[in-house]
C-alpha cells in the first residue's frame, strides 16, 4: 500500500478519533508527527538494527519522570513512519488500525509504561 502525505495524514487522524476518550486525552500536550522512515541515526540510538520494523516512537518526558522544578524544554512527539506502517498493511482498515495501536502503545509510554507492561496488557 502506498499512499500520499494528505491521504495517509486523513487516515492518522481517523485512528486517532477511534482511540476511547479516557486514552486520547493523553494527547492533549503531544505532537504526533508522520515521518517516511526512521533515520539510521534514530535506529541507532534506540538500539535497532536497520532491519528491526520501527511503527512509532514516543520522544519526550513520561509522566512519571516528570517534575515539577525542571519542566521539559521540548513538547513530547510521537513520531509515525508512514512507509513501515503502509508495508504491513493491505487495507486502508488494516492501516487505521495498525495506526490506532501503534499511537495507543506511545500514549502508553508517555505515561511512563514499559514495554513488559505494554506485553503483559496485550500490546506486543
Amino acid at each position: 500500500m502506498k499512499l500520499n502525505n494528505r491521504e495517509f495524514d486523513r487516515i492518522v487522524k481517523g485512528a486517532v478519533m477511534r482511540i476511547p476518550e479516557e486514552i486520547r486525552q493523553h494527547l492533549e500536550n503531544i505532537v504526533i508527527s508522520v515521518q517516511k522512515r526512521p533515520s539510521a541515526e534514530l535506529l541507532e540510538e534506540i538500539g535497532f538494527d536497520a532491519e528491526d520494523e520501527l511503527l512509532g516512537l514516543f520522544q519526550g518526558t513520561s509522566q512519571i519522570e516528570r517534575s515539577i522544578t525542571s519542566p521539559p524544554l521540548f513538547p513530547d512527539t510521537i513520531l509515525l513512519f508512514q512507509e513501515p506502517l503502509e508495508e504491513i498493511c493491505e487495507t486502508v482498515e488494516e492501516l487505521e488500525e495498525e495506526i490506532e495501536i501503534t499511537i495507543v502503545h506511545e500514549i502508553a509510554h508517555a505515561l511512563g509504561m514499559s514495554e513488559e507492561k505494554l506485553a503483559e496488557l496485550g500490546y506486543e
